[in-house]
């Protein structure tokens, strides 16, 4: 990863003309930088790697291929959304991966976090390196590399590599065209771009995904019964008026059971744990207390909608002493 410094006079990007006249600047830059060659990109539905493709897409249209690796562990619609945009709208050269046996065979039995978490980085990497040993003529990797993952890399905090660890015979020329940008600036250039709404301003989401949020050993009845309820989590919040205006909001279905009562009969099932989280910073978060409205509609919708789950808790514990994620 290149390590320059961010002029101090570059400006910052928050109109929709800054944010044109970065793509104008990085469309030369980067048809400059790659000429005829072929840039492979990791695609993964975020909001780094979504707006790079959509930069290079206009930059050097089908000379992108980009790889899309479902790993069984994105929230519901997220693998179907970037098919849509990327292959429908953008006309992109998109190779999609469905891997979901893949990784949860190998994820079966494991329940300590870090295991569950170098299994799914592990496995995502061969995955992409199978799908690049493929492609012929590739000589260049695009990333999403951020200005922040720049400067935690630079002050030892974190070791940034989107896809990193890649096997010695895969050797690629780096492409990182939004590499000196804040998010916020990422998600004006998006706009620009013409992404969808809801793409740019996702909220963050975790490498290993919904792995992290299955805690102890994932089962695939207990996985969909989390996805489904993210979704309801999701979709209420939009209805309330909260969607961008809460940082994070997620569900967790643990690994383990309680009693209920499901159609007059004793149930034994799953209970989902809501979670709404505020920050600045990731360092400390404060929780968002969320309307008794809002509450009763999700307790209702989760257990009546969502197969397996019994009972709805709410997390209102700040970090510290919490971490953002129960793994």
């Amino acid at each position: 990863m290149q390590t320059d410094i961010r002029p101090e006079s570059m400006a910052r990007i928050n109109t929709q003309a800054q944010a044109q006249a970065f793509i104008d600047e990085q469309i030369q830059a980067i048809r400059a930088q790659v000429g005829d060659g072929k840039v492979l990109l990791a695609l993964s539905g975020g909001v780094d790697s979504s707006v790079v493709a959509a930069l290079l897409v206009k930059a050097i249209g089908k000379q992108l291929v980009c790889v899309h690796v479902n790993h069984g562990l994105l929230r519901k619609g997220e693998p179907e959304e970037v098919i849509r945009v990327f292959r429908g709208e953008m006309d992109a050269n998109l190779i999609y991966v469905d891997a979901v046996d893949r990784f949860l065979d190998k994820l079966a039995g494991v329940d300590d976090p870090e295991t569950k978490r170098k299994i799914i980085g592990k496995e995502f990497i061969e995955v992409f390196a199978e799908e690049a040993r493929k492609l012929e003529g590739i000589k260049f990797l695009a990333q999403g590399t951020i200005y922040p993952d720049i400067l935690e890399s630079k002050d030892g905090i974190k070791a940034h590599h989107n896809v990193g660890g890649l096997p010695e015979d895969l050797e690629f020329e780096l492409v990182e065209p939004v590499k000196l940008l804040y998010k916020d600036e990422v998600r004006v250039v998006g706009d620009a771009l013409g992404l969808p709404h809801g793409m740019v301003y996702r909220q963050p989401f975790p490498g290993p995904g919904l792995g992290v949020r299955c805690t102890g050993a994932i089962t695939r009845d207990r996985l969909e019964a989390l996805r489904e309820s993210d979704a309801i989590l999701r979709e209420e919040f939009a209805k309330a008026g909260l969607e961008g205006k809460v940082w994070q909001y997620f569900t967790v279905v643990p690994d383990f059971k309680s009693t209920g009562i499901r159609e007059g009969k004793r149930s034994f099932d799953w209970p989902c744990i809501i979670r709404a989280i505020n920050t600045v910073d990731v360092v400390e978060v404060t929780p968002e207390y969320l309307p008794a409205e809002l509450i009763k509609t999700l307790v209702d919708r989760i257990t009546s909608e969502v197969p397996g789950i019994s009972r709805v808790l709410v997390d209102y514990t700040p970090k510290p002493p919490a971490t953002v994620e129960w793994e």
